[in-house]
């Protein structure tokens, strides 16, 4: 396959003019205001959405408060909030095309990837929480003498979900799907860049029976709303996506309430390519790992660390690996990646890029995107000669940049691997089982991958250790990020 150099029609505006979602009602923002969305492939505008302000967030907690208070949603058996969450799932899937459609022109994804990967993995994660909300089952404790102890799990109230633009529906999915099984009630805050489908998934849910109140969706910008959302004094929980700058800020803004706070932030993984490693299958792992959705992906293998023995096959391979990626057109089957975000990120990875190469590495495929091409695309770029730091190595990229050095020995590798402030995924490619456990037991991050990368499934926990935050999402552990547990001690005695 060649290299796509052609950039996606955008089709016909789902929403020409945006609205908030708030108390299971439709309605403007405070002062009617909007903002533009665009479209990564084009730079054009797409559509306009609600600028919410704080009177909408005031709005949109009071009416989470008044659903959870209410009982109509906490206050329904575990299996009846499954039956609608399960409802959820399906809608989801009846209108894939509708919610592909959807992601791809608002994020910049290839349709297929949009449509296989993140509708469909939303969708599952509805249908994993909803199985789990049927299972909400507290326990009986022995104490000594008379005495009968319960422990209860009970929702937290009203939780504030922030997202990022990477991901636009799993990432609200893998907030909003666990603490609605758990009985909360929820206001999101999407990405300004990437609103859409969160709207969309508020009608998916209204529909499926989800009650007036327990789900609202604000859209607007986060610099404008996000500190008085989660600082909130009616805000019991806060579950938040991005940067490992503004993550910190979240939870000082939180913690002036003692709010907990789930966090998935930056990353900066290493992948491990040893030399006994099936180099066809490890090849395949590589790219997939600093691609995968233009590399905008906080657990991307941007780091690869090559044993000197198959050090220099590996970069003789790489150039044509890279070369043969089918990119560009998202609207074709096969287009593995399309473009950045925004102007802003294209500029980010760029600079870096840039600032790598004038201190030293060197280029052995990519970088020099064309000027004239619409859209934000930056090319599959791989740095070699790099050190530990180089901005591209020491700095978390979310581009598609691969930097490359070899290793010598697996306590050299492992040091290196670790020796970064964040901890969120790593890999190993190895043909010995028990090395790719071993080294994936030492490496410092909450998701390991041996011979593959990015395998992903709502069933497995995944988060930070380090500046990659605390908490998990995905998983009974997600679940229990949105429940709190409650004793009750009755004497039976006389």
């Amino acid at each position: 396959m060649t290299v796509t150099e052609t950039s996606p029609h955008v089709s016909e505006n789902p929403f020409p003019t945006g609205r908030l979602f708030i108390g299971g009602q439709w309605r403007d923002a405070t002062g009617s205001g909007l903002m533009a969305v665009e479209a990564p492939a084009t730079g054009e505008k797409l559509t306009d959405v609600a600028r919410a302000t704080i009177a909408d967030v005031d709005a949109a907690v009071t009416a989470a408060r008044a659903a959870f208070d209410s009982g109509v949603w906490s206050g329904l058996p575990g299996r009846e909030r499954a039956r609608i969450l399960l409802e959820v799932g399906r809608l989801m899937r009846e209108r894939s095309e509708e919610l592909g459609r959807i992601e791809s022109q608002d994020a910049g994804k290839p349709i297929a990837m949009a449509t296989a990967v993140d509708v469909n993995g939303a969708a599952e994660t509805f249908e994993y929480y909803g199985m789990l909300a049927q299972q909400l089952d507290g326990s009986v404790r022995q104490t000594p003498g008379h005495v009968l102890a319960t422990v209860q799990r009970e929702p937290l109230g009203v939780v504030a979900a922030i997202t990022p633009f990477n991901f636009p529906l799993i990432l609200s999915t893998s907030k909003v799907a666990p603490a609605l099984a758990a009985g909360n009630s929820v206001v999101l805050k999407p990405a300004d860049d990437t609103p859409l489908s969160s709207l969309k998934m508020a009608e998916i849910l209204q529909e499926a029976g989800v009650p007036d109140g327990v789900f609202n969706v604000v859209t607007g910008v986060g610099s404008e709303l996000g500190d008085h959302l989660v600082g909130h004094p009616e805000v019991d929980k806060v579950a938040f996506t991005g940067s490992t700058e503004v993550g910190a800020r979240v939870a000082g803004q939180a913690g002036r309430n003692l709010r907990p706070v789930v966090s998935e932030l930056g990353g900066n993984s290493a992948n491990i390519l040893f030399a006994d490693a099936d180099l066809d299958r490890a090849i395949d792992t590589v790219i997939q790992s600093f691609v995968f959705n233009a590399g905008q992906f906080c657990m991307a293998g941007s780091r690869l660390y090559v044993e000197r023995p198959v050090y220099e096959e590996v970069l003789a391979r790489l150039p044509q690996a890279v070369s043969s990626i089918p990119w560009g057109d998202i609207t074709r089957p096969e287009s593995v990646f399309g473009p950045l975000i925004s102007r802003k990120q294209f500029d980010r990875v760029s600079a870096l890029v840039s600032e790598t190469v004038a201190a030293g590495a060197r280029l052995l495929v990519g970088g020099n995107p064309d000027p004239e091409r619409p859209g934000y695309f930056y090319p599959a770029t791989v740095l070699v000669d790099v050190r530990e730091d180089h901005p591209a190595v020491a700095r978390e990229v979310f581009g598609p940049v691969l930097t490359v050095q070899p290793f010598d020995t697996e306590e050299e590798v492992i040091a290196v691997a670790n020796g970064t402030a964040y901890g969120l995924a790593g890999g190993v490619q190895t043909g010995d089982a028990v090395k790719g456990q071993r080294v994936a037991s030492r490496l410092k991050a909450g998701i390991i991958w041996i011979n593959g990368w990015g395998l992903m499934d709502p069933a497995v926990p995944f988060g930070g250790v380090k500046a990659s935050g605390w908490g998990r999402e995905n998983g009974p552990e997600g679940l229990n990020e949105y429940l709190q547990t409650k004793s009750i001690v009755l004497n039976l005695e006389g």
